[in-house]
C-alpha cells in the first residue's frame, strides 16, 4: 500500500509556514545600464544640483523683467538681441538693460537676465526682438537646485528599479548602483517518462513542460532561475541533482511528492534535512512537499510542486510565487504592475482640448498627483503610475475614482 502524506495541512496553515522561511539577502554592484527591474540596496541622494545651473524651461528670449513691464501687443518693448544661446552652450554676453537673448529650452540663463519671454509672444525684425507681453522675475526661468538639491534625498533602500527611477539616477550623473542580488531558483524536473522538447518523442515518453514553464515564472517574480534539467525518477538520481543546486537558494522540483511507490523526493528530503508541509488540503495540487535542506552557508528551502503541469503552476502562483516576489524585494511593485481603480486625493485640473496624462503617488487607495513640471526628474523618482484625462474632461474632483496605470511591468 502506498506511503500516505504527512498531514493535510490548511492553506493558511501553509502560507504561515512559508513567510516564516528566511532567505539571506545579498548586495552586489551593477552599472546603471544593467539595473532595470533590479532593488535598490541602498538609499541614494543627489550628488549634483538639479538643475545644475539656472536654465530656461520654455524657448523664447532671455530677458531683464523690468525691460519688460508695460509691454503689451498695442505698445510693444523693443530689445536688441545680443546672442543665440541654444542647450549646451555657454552664454557669453551679458543681459543688461534693452538687450536679450534667444533661448532654447534647458540652455543656460546668461548673466543679469532673470526671466524668459515665450517666443510666441514675440515678433523678431533682424535683431531687434519686440516684446508683446510683460513678464515677472523667475517667469519661464528654473533655479539651480529647484528639482534636488545636492545632498537631498531621491530613492529609497528598497525601490524596484524601473526605467523612469533609472532616469532619475543617471540625472544626478551615477555610473553604478547597490542592488540586491537575485535570489538564485534551481528547477528539476523528475520523471523517467519526461524528455526535453529537443528530441524525438518515444513512445512512453512525454515532453517536459514543468522546467520551462516554471523558470520562466521565477523569472517574471524577479528571481534568478538556473539551468531547468530532468532528472530520473529514483532515489540516487534525484538526491544527486538536489545535491548539486544545494549553492542556489530555492529549489524548486516537480514531480515526485505523491504517495506513489515511484515517488522518492519526501524519502530524500526526510534523509538529508527537514520536511515541513507534506500536502495541503487544495485541488489541484494536494501532495505539495516544503522543506529545508542543509546548504553551503544556510538552509536551502525546497519546494515539491506535483508533477501535473496545471496542479504544478496554480501552486506555484498560490504559494510559492508571493514568497519569491518578497524575497527578491519586488512584491510592492508586482501588486502595482496592474491597472488598478484608486481615489483621487485632490481636484484635478486638466489641459484643455487635449488628452492629459498626470503622474501620481499611491498612497493606500488614494492617489496623490505629482505636481511638477515635465521637466522635474524627481516626479519620476516619487511616480507609482499614471492615470488619463480624456480631452473632453476639464476638471476631476476630489475623491473622484481613477485607474491608474504603472509606469512598468515585470
Amino acid at each position: 500500500m502506498g506511503k500516505e502524506f504527512l498531514n493535510l495541512m490548511d492553506p493558511d496553515d501553509v502560507k504561515q509556514i512559508i513567510s516564516s522561511l528566511n532567505i539571506e539577502r545579498r548586495i552586489e554592484t551593477v552599472k546603471l545600464d544593467n539595473a532595470h527591474q533590479r532593488v535598490l540596496a541602498e538609499d541614494v541622494y543627489a550628488a549634483i544640483d538639479l538643475p545644475p545651473f539656472d536654465r530656461a524651461s520654455m524657448d523664447g528670449y532671455a530677458v531683464r523683467a523690468q525691460d519688460t513691464f508695460g509691454a503689451s501687443e498695442d505698445d510693444p518693448v523693443i530689445l536688441t538681441l545680443i546672442e543665440k544661446i541654444r542647450a549646451g552652450d555657454v552664454p557669453s554676453q551679458k543681459v543688461v538693460e534693452g538687450t536679450c537673448s534667444e533661448i532654447g529650452t534647458g540652455a543656460p540663463m546668461p548673466e543679469g537676465s532673470d526671466a524668459v519671454v515665450m517666443v510666441e509672444v514675440t515678433d523678431l525684425k533682424q535683431n531687434q526682438v519686440e516684446i508683446l507681453e510683460a513678464v515677472t522675475p523667475g517667469t519661464n526661468r528654473a533655479i539651480r537646485g529647484s528639482d534636488i538639491k545636492k545632498g537631498e534625498f531621491l530613492l529609497s533602500q528598497g525601490t524596484f528599479l524601473t526605467a523612469d527611477k533609472i532616469g532619475a539616477l543617471s540625472a544626478i550623473g551615477l555610473k553604478e548602483i547597490l542592488v540586491f542580488a537575485k535570489p538564485t531558483v534551481a528547477v528539476i524536473s523528475t520523471g523517467n517518462e519526461l524528455i526535453k522538447p529537443d528530441e524525438d518523442l518515444r513512445p512512453g515518453k512525454l515532453y517536459d513542460i514543468n522546467s520551462e514553464s516554471i523558470a520562466n515564472a521565477v523569472k517574471s517574480c524577479g528571481c534568478l532561475p538556473l539551468t531547468a534539467s530532468i532528472v530520473k525518477d529514483d532515489y540516487e538520481s534525484l538526491k544527486n541533482k538536489i545535491d548539486s543546486y544545494k549553492h542556489a537558494d530555492i529549489i524548486i522540483t516537480s514531480g515526485g511528492t505523491s504517495a506513489g511507490a515511484g515517488d522518492v523526493l519526501s524519502q530524500v528530503v526526510e534523509d538529508t534535512g527537514k520536511i515541513l508541509v507534506h500536502g495541503i488540503s487544495v485541488k489541484p495540487g494536494k501532495p505539495t512537499l516544503i522543506g529545508t535542506l542543509p546548504g553551503k552557508d544556510v538552509d536551502v528551502v525546497l519546494f515539491g510542486l506535483p508533477g501535473y503541469p496545471v496542479s504544478a503552476i496554480m501552486i506555484f502562483h498560490a504559494f510559492v510565487a508571493p514568497f519569491l516576489r518578497d524575497i527578491a524585494g519586488v512584491k510592492e511593485f508586482m501588486e502595482k504592475r496592474e491597472g488598478f481603480i484608486s481615489q483621487l486625493s485632490r481636484r484635478y485640473h486638466s489641459a484643455r482640448g487635449r488628452s492629459h496624462y498626470a503622474l501620481v503617488r499611491i498612497e493606500g487607495n488614494i492617489a496623490h498627483p505629482i505636481l511638477k513640471d515635465s521637466g522635474a526628474i524627481t516626479a519620476l523618482a516619487e511616480a507609482d503610475g499614471y492615470f488619463e484625462i480624456p480631452k473632453n474632461v476639464e476638471i476631476i474632483e476630489k475623491g473622484e475614482q481613477i485607474k491608474v496605470m504603472p509606469l512598468s511591468g515585470l
